[in-house]
């Protein structure tokens, strides 16, 4: 054969998968498994062990304003769809670019700032002459992001253990969100996402820093050596001893969002501080509680009656922990063995030590009862050969088409409809012995043809398979000087090119310890023979075989190419490193046999040390995390930055492939056939509304919740603020929603969308 001809065959099998791939279809969430966190509730010696305690303990922390520092809970950013959709100092001006300036843009209504009224002027927040075209030239953009109000922040100085919502904090105006020098809440630098299904997700918050593990002490898992929890060894011993558990990312989040001085806290303050601060207090002190709350009406812990609603639950923190957790990490109760707060005091006790991994973990278990599965998307009649939804409207049917033709199901696969729910996906495409899932009418068994099926395999088109790999490698665009190149990315995130790349790193930022967020970064360091700087052990168990695009790569015959490892001499076979064991475990469900090899740790370390070298490059500047399309129509705005207050606005960005071109943008970025074509866009739009749950519209249970007071902007405008807040006259007078507590029932008006008239 001609080397021509060979070579022409080589880069087709490259790019067939990406230039034939149909992928998944979008499928039923009924009877998807969660991801399994080993040890929690089950096993010899559970950690949680009464699990109806534990997940009233995590609904009850996760909407009590006593949380806070100043009145605000979790639910004060995820009380609307799971989402937030406040309009009223809502505005971050951009903190997360390397060397931000902290000023506000005008927005395209003519005002912005802090306390700034959100309309729908002032969307989108990047232009296009014709937003349907790129190439029509943009027209307006801004680094500022729509976000979520939090808290004034300062300083801790203490708190009263029974009584009053507000820490006792050094606070004074901040010098970025002010009015005039009149203090108004902070702003987070990203849109909240929804916590409806997010337990489904492998890592939290847009840039992945909710570690898949939880240590039971913060978000960063594995990667802090210090982390860990006490336990109760005997009568007279308490030792602090490293957690590891797996599919934790929320409780990683949890903890995380509570030490920030964004959303939640001031400075100086622990989660061990919360814990004494809320112990001896009853849940929701201040909050009413629905008598017929589906989660505490059950366990029969609420005041009210039908005729009365009334706040809090009849019993304490410290109650439900009992009955929750096992004695070993709460029974001892001297002091002086556990740290002690920041601001110097009496010691911890081993239930306020340990409170971050109660707290953590049972708001986890919590958010795992926020499983929407009864859209018309998981209630559809489906084909009982190709699984396609048949029950669906005319419109929708043809909305179907349109998204799998824009590859919009590459990324949003599975029932969740993204790659980022790594765990629930692989177990719903591998061959289970009487496992189903869908509705009764449309039962699918679990394996290779769970998301479809065609010519080719559906579900591997889009990456996924049998065993979770958090790597994979993809075709970017622009890379250098060329169209197209390959790129190592983390699975579940993509850079569509929302904002401008030098805006926010997303997943290109580090950790705390100063290491990259990127799996792939890692994964690097793997293959160059740093192990030490794998801090997360799911990099070490990497499948090079399932990459979409293959790394190493062996052609049959030595032949150079720039982009993959093909020499003979430049590599060896996947686990060998580690043995045959896993050379034979990583060998299975490959996209190619042939793609089943990594770079020698020699062949990695020239790459990585030649600038111009393709085969070792990254996608992780700019890239976040792929959110979930479920309730897509009540949780705007949309995107990392909020910089789209409508579906109409989204399916616009995509029709022209995007905003910002950039070296990690996504191959499928591309303009697309619906960009010509109004029914087209139309009918995406309806299919992407059957993703919504009536129960998630209207309330009702797993969705109910207690009454919440919310702030909302400031007295006044982003001219002028009434200053003379109770916490500090420096501070900004506050406007406030109050949310009624709802029962199992749910309400008799639904929730809109955002901006809605």
């Amino acid at each position: 054969m001609k080397l021509s001809v060979v070579l022409l065959s080589a880069c087709c099998a490259v790019f067939s998968q990406t230039g034939l791939a149909h992928g998944p279809l979008p499928v039923p969430l009924i009877g998807v498994p969660i991801p399994p966190v080993p040890g929690l509730t089950d096993g010899a010696d559970p950690i949680v062990v009464n699990k109806d305690m534990a997940i009233a303990l995590g609904k009850a922390l996760f909407w009590d304003v006593n949380v806070g520092s100043d009145g605000m809970a979790c639910a004060s950013c995820h009380f609307h769809a799971g989402a937030d959709n406040r309009v009223k100092n809502q505005i971050n001006p951009g903190t997360l670019i390397p060397h931000p300036d902290n000023q506000f843009d005008v927005l395209p209504s003519g005002k912005g700032g802090p306390n700034h009224a959100l309309s729908a002027e002032d969307f989108p927040l990047v232009r296009y002459a014709d937003p349907l075209n790129k190439d029509s030239g943009r027209i307006f953009a801004t680094d500022d992001v729509v976000a979520s109000s939090g808290t004034f922040s300062g300083r801790f100085t203490g708190v009263s253990q029974f009584t009053g919502s507000n820490d006792n904090c050094q606070r004074s105006a901040d010098p970025v969100f002010n009015v005039n020098g009149v203090g108004t809440r902070r702003v987070e630098p990203r849109n909240a996402p929804t916590v409806i299904n997010a337990v489904f997700n492998h890592r939290s918050f847009w840039d992945g820093r909710g570690n898949n593990v939880f240590n039971g002490s913060n978000n960063w898992g594995d990667r802090d050596p210090n982390a860990g929890v006490w336990i109760q060894v005997n009568a007279r011993t308490v030792q602090k001893k490293a957690l590891h558990l797996e599919n934790s990312a929320l409780a990683s989040q949890a903890v995380a969002t509570a030490l920030s001085q964004l959303e939640m806290t001031c400075s100086d303050r622990g989660i061990a501080d919360i814990g004494r601060k809320l112990l001896a207090r009853p849940p929701l002190q201040y909050q009413k509680v629905h008598y017929t709350d589906s989660v505490f009406g059950g366990l029969n812990l609420t005041n009210s009656s039908d005729s009365s609603q009334k706040p809090g639950l009849k019993t304490t923190y410290k109650d439900m922990i009992r009955a929750a957790f096992a004695s070993k990490y709460w029974s001892n109760t001297t002091r002086g063995t556990f740290g002690a707060p920041a601001i110097g005091g009496l010691a911890y006790t081993q239930m306020e030590a340990n409170f971050p991994m109660f707290f953590g973990l049972a708001i986890q278990l919590y958010e795992s009862t926020l499983v929407s599965d009864q859209a018309p998307i998981d209630t559809a009649l489906r084909d009982p050969d190709t699984y396609k939804p048949i029950g669906l409207s005319e419109s929708e049917r043809r909305g179907l088409e349109v998204f799998t033709e824009s590859h919009c199901n590459l990324c949003h696969a599975g029932p969740v409809n993204t790659t980022n729910a790594i765990v629930s996906n692989s177990l719903l495409v591998t061959p289970t012995p009487g496992a189903f899932f869908g509705p009764e009418h449309s039962l699918r068994a679990f394996g290779p043809e769970a998301m479809g099926k065609n010519l080719f395999d559906m579900a591997k088109d889009a990456g996924i398979t049998e065993i979770p790999n958090v790597v994979t490698r993809d075709v970017t665009r622009n890379l250098k000087d060329q169209p197209k190149g390959q790129k190592l990315i983390d699975f579940g995130f993509m850079n569509t090119g929302v904002g401008n790349p030098d805006a926010d790193p997303g997943l290109g930022g580090l950790d705390d310890f100063q290491k990259p967020l990127s799996y792939s970064a890692q994964y690097v360091q793997y293959l160059m023979g740093n192990y030490s700087e794998v801090k997360d052990q799911a990099v070490k168990h990497i499948h090079s075989c399932q990459f979409l695009t293959p790394l190493a790569w062996d052609l049959g015959f030595d032949f150079n190419f720039p982009a993959y490892f093909t020499l003979a001499a430049d590599r060896q076979v996947d686990g060998s490193r580690e043995g045959a064991a896993e050379v034979a475990r990583r060998a299975v469900n490959c996209q190619d046999p042939a793609y089943a090899f990594i770079p020698t740790v020699q062949a990695a370390i020239a790459a990585f040390d030649k600038s111009d070298d393709l085969k070792l490059l990254i996608s992780s500047k700019a890239a976040f995390k792929i959110p979930t399309l479920r309730n897509i129509e009540l949780t705007g705005p949309y995107m990392h930055n909020g910089s789209m207050a409508t579906l109409e606005q989204v399916i616009e960005f995509y029709a022209r492939g995007g905003n910002f071109d950039n070296s990690n943008l996504s191959d499928f970025l591309t303009r697309t056939p619906m960009s010509n074509d109004a029914r087209r866009r139309a009918d995406l739009l309806a299919f992407l509304k059957t993703f919504t749950d009536e129960r998630v519209r209207y309330e009702q249970a797993p969705f109910d919740h207690p009454e919440l007071i919310v702030p909302n902007g400031h007295v006044g405008d982003d001219q002028f603020v009434q200053s003379g807040h109770p916490l500090r006259s420096a501070l900004a007078k506050e406007s406030v929603v109050l949310l009624p507590a709802v029962g199992a029932g749910g309400r008799s008006e639904p929730i809109e969308p955002f901006l809605a008239p």
